[in-house]
């Protein structure tokens, strides 16, 4: 199958389309670089440079690549900076969104794997499954909802089959047989707690901030969910097959298992030996205080089950990575 990856350069994408391509299918990278990077789209792949907003340079690259299918992973991700400048996350994100199926129609292409995202939930105590309470805690989450909703009427209307993978926390690297790091995060400027973390023992800052000790778990820091990068690329693998037998499927992508944000440092400060100084500040708007998934429903219904479950090995790929890309690609 041929696929046209929109956001293909980034952390994630990049990922997902080494594993399309090892799985057999042909791969079009299609991204703006405003977040992503040349160097980690795989070699060999065809690029296209061009905004996802951009009706008309969407329209060449379908006209010139005829594509089966697309993969799409081009929003911007960070809650925080959604709840402070609101209007180019719902133009980016849903905006495109909408740009980009209306040229898929044009084209008739009618599969699409979408990048969703956990902060679409109310937050709870228990492990959160595809049935659970919606409710967004920030600009963000909404518009991943909005493009959810979306596609559901694009089913509707135009027999889009569609998968949508609600994401917890992407993290860890993507490793060679000999451990050597080939994929990983280097976001400007970056906001995720591990790669943050990682910056003090790589000399980048002096401490990692706790924004919020005061919330209602059990050492005060938020609790989320970490999935390996790999394992989030392959679910796609396994999305995009389904969807010549399923035609509308939303599954979570997580391990089960939440750690607090206390947890994670301890866990990176065994990884590094760095003692990783904490300061603890405010809250940010937006943030739940737990997510944690329940992947039953994909592994039930598509044989998907994560391979890399642990926390200090997801750690350990993104140290990994970190120490020999510290400034990134």
């Amino acid at each position: 199958m041929k696929i046209l990856v929109i956001g293909g350069a980034g952390y994630i994408g990049s990922a997902t389309s080494a594993y399309f391509i090892a799985a057999g299918h042909k791969v079009i990278i299609y991204d703006n670089l405003s977040h992503g990077y040349r160097d980690a789209i795989p070699p060999d792949v065809p690029f296209v440079q061009g905004d996802i907003c951009d009706r008309a340079a969407l329209d060449a690259a379908f006209s010139a690549h005829q594509p089966d299918a697309v993969a799409h992973f081009a929003a911007l991700i960070e809650a925080g900076e959604s709840m402070t400048n609101p209007g180019i996350f719902f133009h980016n994100n849903v905006v495109g969104a909408i740009t980009l199926l209306d040229v898929m129609t044009q084209h008739n292409v009618k599969r699409m794997v979408f990048s969703s995202t956990a902060a679409v939930y109310a937050g709870k105590d228990a492990p959160l499954s595809e049935d659970d309470p919606i409710g967004p805690a920030s600009v963000y989450g909404e518009t991943k909802l909005m493009i959810e909703r979306t596609l559901r009427w694009y089913h509707r209307v135009h027999g889009l089959h569609y998968c949508a993978l609600r994401y917890f926390n992407a993290a860890g690297a993507m490793l060679d047989g000999a451990g050597q790091a080939l994929r990983g995060e280097a976001h400007q400027p970056e906001s995720h707690l591990i790669p943050l973390t990682l910056q003090v023992p790589l000399g980048k800052r002096e401490s990692i901030s706790l924004f919020g000790a005061d919330y209602p778990t059990p050492d005060g820091t938020c609790i989320r969910d970490y999935i390996h990068i790999e394992d989030l690329a392959s679910a796609h693998v396994s999305a995009l097959d389904a969807l010549d037998t399923h035609e509308e499927m939303i599954y979570n992508l997580g391990n089960g298992r939440g750690y607090s944000n206390r947890e994670v440092i301890d866990v990176a400060r065994q990884v590094t030996g760095h003692q990783i100084p904490v300061v603890e500040t405010d809250r940010r708007p937006g943030d739940a205080p737990i997510l944690v998934a329940s992947a039953e429903k994909i592994n039930r219904e598509l044989g998907w089950r994560p391979n890399h479950p642990d926390l200090r090995d997801i750690i350990a790929s993104a140290w990994a990575w970190h120490k020999s890309h510290p400034d990134g690609y």
